[in-house]
């Protein structure tokens, strides 16, 4: 298949971005599209209807469509180009088909490319040796696996993540494993084969970034203990779900350590970049649906409050009118920064991927809620998909770094430039003098801010 330039999949991606699409990622991108169009939205109800006899056991529906995917070839469309086990995507290429797949919160999963397998997989990919990629990695490559990643806890701060308590011990040739997690997918569902877990096992270590390791732990070891499932917001999130663990003596043999001791900072920044890109995109494919809803609700010809339609209102076209911009807005943000890790790496573009961070899940949260509003009472029940997708949007905020972790980053990293950017108007104010002087116009403290920097 060729270029096909009028294709729907491509209408929202902006001109310039366009043009650094390959033709092979331009038909998988189409391909993507009608698999979402025909096989997942109409399906919605029929997947849910299924969960509620079976809460934590993939929808035969879902299985279905993962082997009709496999043998498509468009399973595991997240790996980039650069692993040799990646169908050949850019990041960029394939945030334009993560947007697709995120109008249905369990579209990823028969694409085999539902969190945190993305995750976990590019992880084992980067920092694994061939024999463990071959035990853990290929069964999650295959679709035959599950895995969940074990980081957060209970009883510390762990949005700074030196905080994390979970003590990792060696003993002899094994790891001992004493603590208690939070999140990680529900052990209930029976395709979670392992956890991959982060924890202490140097806390000793002056520097606090080298104090923690990254172990597999496999799901059916002695002393991993579920003490509850943990809902989202009032949502289960089956069949992945949310659980509490309890790490008691869990023994695990060294060679599922990943990378080697004092390395889980180096594997989480690895880890959570892609997967922050991952989680935008996804949103933004929630928040066309969303505002689908809207436009259909602003002319519905059954609902005219005093006589005319939503849509007629002044303050309806407005409301359209600034959801239809934000949403191309927040898309160029993840755009950059979904080419900026393909150009410079997730290191250098860690401020683009600290700004999609912030920015998406918050305009998206602003804009569902705007849709839900525009369809009355209808868009908070089960009538609509939109109370889970504001859900969504909402746990995305906290998901993989809470907001203000983002926001210290980037204003710590910005107060860095200050001597730079004080140098510069320290230049402006040299040649403005010069230029006074050479015009014969009386100097004033035009640059008196610059005096004040300079005496501190």
């Amino acid at each position: 298949m060729g270029a096909i330039p009028d294709h729907p999949s491509l209408h929202r991606i902006p001109p310039g971005y366009r043009t650094k699409l390959s033709s092979k990622a331009i038909e998988i991108i189409a391909r993507v599209h009608d698999w979402v169009e025909n096989e997942c939205i109409p399906a919605d109800h029929i997947v849910k209807a299924q969960l509620e006899k079976n809460r934590w056991a993939m929808p035969p529906y879902i299985k279905e469509l993962r082997k009709k995917a496999k043998a498509a070839g468009l399973f595991n469309l997240f790996l980039p180009n650069h692993f040799k086990e990646s169908p050949g995507l850019t990041i960029l290429e394939y945030s334009c088909c993560c947007e697709l797949l995120g109008r249905v919160y369990w579209a990823p999963m028969t694409l085999n490319c539902h969190a945190p397998e993305t995750g976990n997989i590019e992880l084992l990919a980067k920092y694994c040796t061939e024999e463990q990629k071959k035990k853990w990695m290929q069964p999650l490559l295959e679709g035959e696996w599950s895995s969940a990643y074990s980081m957060t806890e209970p009883d510390v701060a762990a949005s700074d993540a030196t905080n994390i308590a979970c003590r990792i011990r060696r003993e002899g040739n094994e790891y001992v494993i004493n603590g208690r997690k939070l999140y990680g997918n529900w052990m209930a569902n029976e395709d979670v084969k392992f956890y991959i877990l982060m924890g202490c096992s140097d806390p000793d270590n002056p520097d606090p970034w080298r104090r923690h390791s990254t172990v597999i732990v496999p799901r059916d070891t002695p002393g991993l203990k579920m003490v509850r499932h943990m809902t989202i917001m009032g949502y289960d999130c089956a069949p992945e779900g949310h659980g509490e663990y309890l790490y008691e003596n869990v023994r695990i043999p060294v060679e599922n350590i990943i990378l080697g001791e004092g390395r889980a900072f180096e594997i989480a920044q690895g880890r959570l970049g892609p997967g922050r890109i991952h989680h935008c995109m996804r949103l933004l494919g929630q928040a066309e649906r969303a505002y689908e809803h809207a436009l259909i609700r602003a002319t519905d010809v059954r609902k005219k409050p005093r006589g005319k339609l939503i849509g007629e209102f002044d303050s309806n076209i407005e409301r359209l009118a600034t959801m239809r911009m934000e949403i191309d807005a927040l898309r160029l943000v993840v755009l950059n920064a979904a080419e900026t890790m393909d150009l410079l790496g997730n290191v250098a573009g860690r401020y683009a991927i600290a700004q999609s961070k912030i920015m998406v899940p918050l305009g998206v949260t602003k804009i569902i809620d705007e849709c839900m509003q525009m369809f009355g009472g209808q868009g908070l029940t089960q009538h609509t998909f939109l109370p889970e997708a504001w859900t969504y949007a909402r746990f995305v905020r906290i998901a993989d770094g809470p907001d203000a972790a983002h926001r210290h980053q980037v204003g710590r990293d910005q107060l860095k430039t200050a001597a730079q950017v004080r140098m510069k108007h320290l230049g402006y104010k040299k040649r403005y003098h010069q230029l006074a002087k050479e015009w014969g116009v009386p100097a004033t403290e035009r640059f008196e801010y610059v005096e004040r920097l300079e005496k501190l």
